[in-house]
């Protein structure tokens, strides 16, 4: 158990780990309970456990391609294992090795003025909510915050994020109804730099009207962004909602075509047994997670660690075990 043992020991150092454990325990139940069932009849590496871990895989949303991956990876090395441990420990070192944090470039925080963040996703994915426990991220960080109501067509989407930003003490800047959600956004940099704001938090309108006008919409707002603040916007965070799986990784292909997404926000995954999306993810958009949503609370999102993640999907509460 020694690959198990090194990312065991870095979850206990993650100061969200109680909350990686309560989140994610309908995905550990789903997978981590499932893989340990094939400890009851378990007789080396052969067609049958292959078979079942790739249902497993299935059933927990890494979708067909991500999967056969996977079990194509477990295969060619596992075939000396002889017992149970070692065939989990061996397979919690692929799953760790085929997200590969290491290759994520670190977040692009701007040193010489605001750092300008664009949220973008479908209605119903959390947007919003998810900009608004973003505030909280960073306000706990000591960062001076501010956001841009630039969901100008959402009927309550000013008036939702504007509550959120009164709750947390931040400044809202805001249009009217239906106002082009650009000159929102300029408004919202030019605000930034006469304030000195370290963190310019923009929750986008989330629709999917068509590809044609939703390229045009992004592009437009990261060419004002970039007019105000030089290297902006830094970050584009595309927001996910985890239950809905791989349609939810379909969706994304379509904003991916349409701006440059630098990260994924995964929201509602303390209310899906399919945590294996994140990985579908990874393959599939070739993008680093960067916060999971784990509750309801603004405090309940949190930075994406693979460890955790791992640890949670695959021991959960038997952790000290």
């Amino acid at each position: 158990m020694a690959f198990f043992q090194k990312i065991k020991e870095a979850f206990i150092k993650n100061e969200d780990k109680d909350k990686y454990l309560s989140g994610l325990d309908r995905s550990k139940k789903s997978f981590g309970d499932r893989l340990r069932a094939l400890s009851n009849n378990f007789h080396g590496i052969n067609d049958e456990l292959l078979e079942e871990i790739m249902v497993i895989l299935l059933e927990s949303d890494v979708g067909i391609h991500t999967a056969q991956k996977i079990v194509d990876a477990f295969e060619s090395n596992a075939k000396d294992l002889k017992n149970y441990d070692s065939m989990e420990d061996y397979l919690i070192s692929i799953l760790y090795d085929f997200y590969d944090e290491e290759q994520d470039a670190p977040i692009n925080y701007n040193e010489d003025g605001p750092t300008v963040i664009l949220m973008v996703g479908v209605n119903g994915s959390g947007k919003t909510t998810t900009s608004a426990k973003l505030i909280r991220h960073y306000l706990q960080q000591q960062k001076s915050v501010a956001v841009v109501a630039a969901d100008t067509f959402r009927a309550g989407a000013i008036d939702q994020i504007d509550t959120w930003a009164n709750r947390l003490g931040v400044p809202c800047i805001k249009g009217k109804p239906n106002q082009d959600p650009s000159s929102v956004i300029v408004d919202g940099c030019r605000y930034a730099k006469e304030h000195n704001v370290d963190i310019l938090i923009c929750d986008t309108a989330g629709r999917l009207q068509n590809k044609t006008n939703l390229m045009n919409e992004l592009s437009k707002m990261r060419r004002v962004v970039s007019k105000e603040i030089e290297g902006g916007p830094h970050e584009v965070w595309l927001v996910l909602d985890a239950t809905t799986g791989q349609n939810g990784i379909s969706q994304a292909k379509i904003f991916l075509e349409a701006t440059d997404v630098s990260g994924i926000v995964l929201t509602k995954m303390d209310g899906t047994a399919k945590g294996g999306v994140v990985l579908a993810i990874r393959d599939l958009l070739h993008l680093p997670v960067r916060f999971l949503g784990l509750g309801e609370k603004p405090e309940d999102l949190k930075s994406f660690d693979i460890n955790a993640f791992l640890m949670g999907i695959t021991k959960g509460m038997d952790a000290d075990e």
